[in-house]
C-alpha cells in the first residue's frame, strides 16, 4: 500500500488538491501496478511562518 505525504504551504484550492491527488495516484498506479484503492495521500498544509527557503521565512517574502 503506497502512502505519500505532501507538505506544502497553505493556500491551494480544493480543486488544485483534487487534481494533484488524481495525478499522483495515476502515476503511482501506472508505475507500481497497484490498484488506485490502495494508494493513500496525506496533505499537510503549513503556515508560511513555519517554512523557510534560502534562510528566509516565506511569510516575510
Amino acid at each position: 500500500m503506497p502512502v505519500v505525504t505532501i507538505r506544502m504551504a497553505k493556500g491551494r484550492t480544493l480543486e488544485q488538491k483534487r487534481r494533484l491527488a488524481a495525478e499522483i495516484t495515476a502515476a503511482i498506479t501506472e508505475t507500481l501496478g497497484v490498484d488506485p484503492e490502495r494508494v493513500t495521500l496525506f496533505f499537510e498544509e503549513l503556515d508560511t511562518e513555519n517554512i523557510a527557503r534560502a534562510g528566509r521565512l516565506l511569510a516575510e517574502s
